[in-house]
């Protein structure tokens, strides 16, 4: 028989040869050759030559072969890039999430990734090798590190050290795992982990604000305890369960806000009035997260700017977090473009003019402060003459006249929407788990019962969709 010939093969078939190849170790020659042979000897046994099988049992196999098939053909490919952290330990356990939801997952191991953890446990728990080596001549007879980055319909990096991101934000590819993420177009999903220190350093902000607008995708990292003695802070690797629950979202892909950017703000601002004391309000941010989560649910990709609260950051998205209404203004302007921008942040309305350096002492009198208004975010963005996105929704909290001082707003700010909602401490809105909004709009009011507010999350997001929607139209 003459030489085979993959190239003539349509591509969907052979990223499944490649596929099955690297599952088994072969190459893709010898993949096909050991699918000729099988089939061939199929074929002997539906021509009778093996006489010890059925019919039925013939039948059986052939359907459980289609079966197999087909689950093959669906399956979601997920390359793993484990950097090198002590977090990497758990990027072992997020192999087996991954695959607990019907990925097939293939790894790549930095060379510091190996100090951590080996190719062998990784390439065990993924049913297939790992791959370590830019130049392995393995995989590199059909440039191997091009098919890595292709073939995978999602790039994880967990962990993904400072080291890694600024390589990544720099454009370097000089080893397996930076070459492929700089060759793939496909989505990638980063869960940072450093020490805080790192964390907050400014060269790695600058990086993460490049990747955020290269449109990386980002869970964690989250707050606590880290490796080394008495070092805590932002820093720590998300957990296995919500990185994997990230890429089953970005995965479905197919949501009603697929290919949407999406902006929210959530949760209160503190205004500084010296060290130890500030202005601040009752904000919760469960409205706000709730509604970045929906909408990283539904296929969008969302930044998510918040005050200070005590919510763990909603799982795919990227999270932003300030202080004050100075710097959340800073950090939407940053996220901006957006196809749709949610106000749902409750911002000070004013700061003191000048915060003190000191603790401010009692001195038989209560001191003076003096106020200047803050930047108003929402009116911002709804009256930008250029790059102003498409659909601009603000919240109102009232405690009387909600749906009038609702329309009054509308109207002031130049958004498209207002969700105003009753926030009078007999509701328990603010803190609480349940809300009843009315989304006033230019036609009108709608009013709905109360529900939970991940409930209104999810439904104020079809809200959005159908919106955006009708707007195409």
């Amino acid at each position: 028989m003459g030489s085979l010939t993959i190239r003539q093969l349509d591509e969907a078939l052979k990223r499944q040869l490649r596929l099955r190849a690297a599952r088994h170790g072969r190459s893709v020659e010898d993949e096909v050759r050991t699918i000729l042979r099988s089939a061939a000897a199929e074929a002997d046994l539906i021509a009778g030559t093996a006489p010890e099988h059925d019919a039925g049992g013939k039948r059986q196999a052939m359907r459980a072969a289609a079966a197999a098939a087909a689950a093959a053909a669906s399956t979601r490919c997920v390359l793993l890039i484990i950097g090198g952290g002590i977090a990497a330990y758990k990027s072992l356990d997020l192999i087996r999430r991954l695959r607990e939801r019907g990925a097939e997952v293939r790894c790549v191991l930095t060379a510091a990734a190996q100090h951590f953890v080996t190719p062998l446990a990784a390439g065990a728990l993924a049913g297939e090798r790992a791959f370590t080596d830019l130049f392995d001549p393995q995989s590199e007879f059909d440039v191997g590190h091009i098919r890595l980055a292709r073939e995978a319909d999602l790039i994880v990096v967990a962990p993904a050290t400072a080291d890694l991101i600024a390589k990544m934000a720099g454009g370097r590819a000089d080893d397996l795992a930076s070459a492929v993420l700089l060759a793939t177009d496909n989505p990638v999903l980063i869960a940072p982990a450093m020490n805080p220190h790192m964390w907050a350093a400014k060269a790695t902000q600058r990086n993460l604000a490049q990747l955020k607008a290269d449109g990386i995708r980002f869970v964690g990292p989250n707050a606590g305890e880290m490796a080394e003695r008495g070092e805590a802070g932002i820093g720590r690797m998300a957990e296995p369960l919500e990185i994997a629950a990230a890429a089953e979202a970005i995965m479905r892909g197919s949501g009603v806000l697929s290919g949407q950017r999406v902006l929210v703000t959530s949760g209160p601002t503190s205004e500084p009035i010296d060290p130890v004391r500030f202005i601040a309000n009752r904000s919760s941010g469960k409205q706000g997260h709730a509604i970045a989560a929906a909408a990283a649910a539904a296929g969008a990709d969302v930044t998510l700017v918040s005050g200070p609260v005590n919510l763990p950051d909603p799982p795919g998205l990227a999270v932003v977090r300030v202080e004050t209404a100075r710097q959340m203004l800073a950090a939407v302007e940053r996220a901006l473009p957006a196809d749709v921008a949610v106000f749902a942040a409750a911002v000070a309305d004013w700061r003191p003019q000048q915060a003190s350096r000191n603790k401010i002492k009692k001195q038989g009198r209560p001191p003076t402060l003096e106020l200047v208004e803050n930047p108003d975010i929402l009116s911002t963005v709804a009256h930008m003459t250029s790059g102003r996105p498409r659909l601009v929704i603000g919240f109102a909290a009232e405690t009387d006249h909600v749906v009038a001082h609702a329309k009054v707003k509308l109207a002031k700010k130049g958004c498209d929407w207002i969700v105003a909602n009753d926030v009078s401490p007999e509701t328990g809105v603010m803190g609480g788990d349940v809300n009843t909004i009315h989304i006033v709009t230019a036609d009108g009011v709608e009013s709905w019962p109360p529900r939970a507010k991940d409930d209104v999350a999810r439904a104020l997001v079809g809200r959005i969709a159908a919106a955006l929607a009708e707007a195409k139209r």
